[in-house]
């Protein structure tokens, strides 16, 4: 009896040896099938003997609110290219930008730069850029005085800040067809800087966030790291005491030592302007605080993929802008509201801090990978 329980058990243990392989083998194709399936849901939609099953899983490939149309007629993307109401399809147009466009740049200005502004303008449409320029002032038609006025895409509302204008019209679908987005303030010098030899720099040093180095003979700096260095190319990282004294090193790892670029003349590549623009706050027009978790969106190790490029560098004239007066020029009537934006940047660096740290505690799904 014992022994054909014995047996029995032998037996049993046998069959769970072939059991065992060969249900893993099938839990493994299974994940692999569904995981294909999934993956191609935006190119192919499964069969289905029941066609309201086929509707219901073909809607689940479609950009949310185009379930009503067929697969074939849906846009996904925009440009700001212009085309006269005249120009047949396929044809240019003197005041249409090239249809190789690849890159934009977008400005916050006011008609009292216009001399820093349109020799801005002029080297970016030279280099074959998009240019759209947002007016905070209101001012659109004194412009027209500049050749290129026609070529570039204007928008205008009154006192608002460029990164308002950022989140408003810089959608991430709408600039998808554009490998880089240069979102500069108006007070830069451009004299040594050429925009193409910039971006044939980032794209070999792998730089997705990035931005210009300052002359630090002729520009206000406000933090080392973006100082130019005459040695390199590119820095990634600054060795000089960071603003609030703490020491910057080799063995430094966080901003704004390094992985950190001011917000001044940003510069980033189509990814990461996806994932920037989502942590843009729409009522927070000043971003205060952006700048230290822009490495969360730098598809990487910020340490490697933000940096300053040293080779082509501006001038940064700090010059007063949006609330600011022209000193030369004051009135009893005139009221410099700078205080006042600075007031109320250091209001709103408060405010995303702590959104942030709320954000951090409620979501238990998200790794810090920068703890």
């Amino acid at each position: 009896m014992f022994l054909n329980q014995a047996h029995m058990f032998a037996d049993s243990k046998s069959w769970l040896y072939v059991i065992f392989p060969a249900a893993f083998l099938v839990c493994v194709i299974l994940f692999f099938t569904i995981s294909l399936s999934s993956q191609g849901c935006n190119e192919v939609c499964v069969s289905h003997h029941k066609h309201h099953s086929m509707v219901s899983l073909s809607n689940q490939c479609r950009p949310r609110g185009s379930e009503a149309l067929p697969a074939g007629i849906v846009s996904n993307t925009s440009s700001f290219e212009m085309k006269p109401l005249w120009q047949l399809p396929g044809k240019r147009h003197r005041h249409t930008p090239e249809a190789n466009t690849t890159n934009l740049f977008a400005m916050a200005v006011g008609i009292k730069q216009k001399d820093l502004v349109n020799e801005m303008v002029k080297k970016f449409l030279a280099s074959n850029f998009m240019v759209m320029l947002f007016h905070y002032d209101g001012v659109v038609d004194k412009w027209k005085e500049f050749e290129w006025s026609n070529r570039v895409i204007h928008v205008a509302a009154i006192n608002q800040g460029k990164w308002w204008f950022a989140k408003r019209f810089l959608h991430p679908d709408i600039v998808a067809e554009y490998d880089y987005i240069f979102l500069w303030d108006e007070d830069l010098g451009v004299e040594d800087f050429h925009p193409d030899k910039y971006v044939s720099i980032i794209k070999d040093e792998g730089l997705e966030i990035s931005q210009p180095a300052l002359d630090p003979q002729k520009s206000e700096v406000h933090h080392q790291i973006t100082a130019r260095g005459r040695r390199s190319t590119v820095h990634r990282r600054t060795y000089k005491l960071a603003n609030g004294g703490e020491g910057c090193d080799k063995s430094s790892t966080a901003p704004p030592c390094t992985g950190w670029i001011e917000m001044m003349a940003p510069v980033f590549s189509r990814p990461a302007w996806r994932c920037v623009w989502y942590m843009i706050q729409s009522d927070l027009v000043h971003a205060w605080g952006l700048d230290m978790q822009l490495g969360y969106c730098a598809q990487g190790d910020r340490t490697k993929k933000v940096g300053v490029v040293d080779a082509e560098y501006i001038v940064h004239y700090n010059r007063p802008t949006l609330g600011g007066i022209d000193k030369t020029k004051v009135t009893s009537e005139d009221k410099d509201h700078r205080v006042d934006v600075r007031r109320l940047s250091y209001q709103e660096l408060s405010v995303f801090r702590k959104r942030w740290k709320k954000a951090v505690e409620e979501d238990k799904c998200w790794v810090d990978p920068y703890q």
